[in-house]
């Protein structure tokens, strides 16, 4: 076992945009590892590439030394105060988030903070990084405040093929107990199953649910739990918002609106926690506006919230792949295939689903996540919709296996789990 997890990719994104004239905004579901990438890692890499400690401004708004900075006008006055003359320097700013005023998100063209870092890129030596942990502060308002001067880098909890080369070992059992407790750096260092339970627990009591409520004045802290349990426990169904309604008040007898279910379902999203996936029709060309699919930004966060109760390795190996497919850059969505039968001469259409809907580039993929397809009737089931896209982008089957890929008569592409985990390349094969 290694001492540190290397997030090579991470970092060469970091590499790769240095001194690019760009605001590199770093974002991801807190506790992620975005503060190690950038402070650690990224910082080791400056300091070897011949950068003096100096040169490199550090800032974490969430520590307590640094509170006073959390006021933009402080901010800016400090970061000047350490330009000195007119040697590059490189700003590190840690969840920024934290820089802006709750009263300002109304309007992004007036927030200081904004302003306070585009007033800083008109200087020509500073080259400014910083981790924030929700989409609606960064992601969003990137694109119109700074006016094309931001440069979004999205940090995911740690993948098995960065767990496996971390841990080592045999490959299916290091499958199993990542598809347990899953990819948050600090889990890894935990010396027991009950410290790594506890700990993944910790994260939404006092981390994740405590950000959102705080951020968002939310005043049904019940539901918004209730709602989490929910999306936690149907990873990789359809749902909406009037269907958790109508299931919080069947089961639990709680009355909620469509409204409040939508925005919340919107928090937990902006937030990272969650990631949704809509129906796309593949031969239509168009999306489906609900239902949807959600997945879990980390299969170990969703298995300890419903108190690994629930492990469906269907669905947990679907969760997983998911995560793996964003990882790799791609966009992500559920594929619907209209297939027209004739029974009798009577015409009908049914809809059959794909899993995931790739897209990267200009490049597409069908990708089918399927346990085991040795039944033949199963292999049917996954290859038919696969068969009636009607197009020649490249379709995959995901099983979990450890054979080794092959192709078959039809052109689709037979992977097994762990070569498409750990081959960062398993979609060209």
């Amino acid at each position: 076992m290694q001492d540190i997890i290397k997030r090579d990719e991470y970092l060469k994104r970091l590499i790769d945009r240095r001194e690019n004239g760009l605001i590199k905004v770093i974002t991801g579901i807190r506790r992620c590892g975005k503060s190690f990438l950038l402070f650690r890692l990224f910082y080791d890499y400056l300091i070897e590439s011949g950068v003096r400690e100096e040169q490199i401004i550090t800032i974490a708004l969430d520590d307590d030394t640094f509170v006073k900075y959390r006021d933009p006008a402080e901010l800016s006055k400090y970061i000047r105060g350490r330009i000195v003359n007119d040697d590059m320097y490189y700003i590190l700013i840690d969840e920024v988030q934290y820089a802006i005023a709750r009263d300002e998100l109304k309007n992004a063209e007036n927030i200081r903070l904004y302003n306070v870092l585009n007033g800083l890129m008109r200087l020509r030596n500073v080259d400014i990084y910083v981790t924030g942990s929700n989409s609606k502060m960064l992601t969003k308002d990137v694109l119109t405040t700074f006016r094309g001067r931001g440069d979004e880098i999205r940090v995911y909890p740690v993948s098995f093929k960065e767990y496996f080369v971390f841990a080592g070992g045999d490959k299916s059992d290091a499958y199993e107990e990542y598809a347990l407790y899953g990819g948050m750096p600090l889990v890894f260092f935990k010396k027991s199953d009950v410290e790594k339970t506890n700990y993944l627990k910790s994260l939404f009591s006092e981390v994740y649910f405590k950000d959102i409520i705080e951020r968002y004045n939310i005043e049904l802290p019940d539901i918004l739990e209730e709602l989490t349990d929910d999306l936690c426990s149907s990873v990789g169904s359809l749902t909406n918002a009037n269907k958790i309604k109508n299931t919080l008040q069947s089961v639990k007898n709680m009355q909620v609106s469509n409204t409040t279910i939508a925005n919340y379902l919107n928090y937990l999203t902006e937030s990272f926690m969650f990631s949704n996936a809509k129906r796309y029709n593949v031969k239509g060309k168009k999306y489906f506006e609900y239902p949807s699919k959600y997945y879990c930004v980390d299969i170990g966060l969703r298995n300890a919230r419903l108190g690994f109760r629930q492990q469906e390795e269907t669905h947990i190996m679907e969760n997983i792949i998911y995560n793996e497919l964003l990882c790799r850059g791609c966009s992500v969505d559920v594929g619907i295939v209209e297939i027209v039968e004739y029974s009798n001469g009577t015409k009908s259409k049914k809809q059959c689903e794909i899993d995931f809907v790739a897209n990267r580039g200009t490049k597409k993929y069908y990708i089918q996540s399927a346990l085991n397809v040795n039944d033949p009737s199963k292999l049917e089931t996954e290859l038919r919709p696969l068969r009636n896209t009607n197009d020649f982008f490249k379709k995959i089957i995901i099983s979990k296996t450890s054979m080794k890929p092959w192709t078959d008569d039809e052109g689709i592409l037979h992977l097994g789990l762990y070569e498409f985990l750990l081959n960062g390349n398993s979609l060209e094969l």
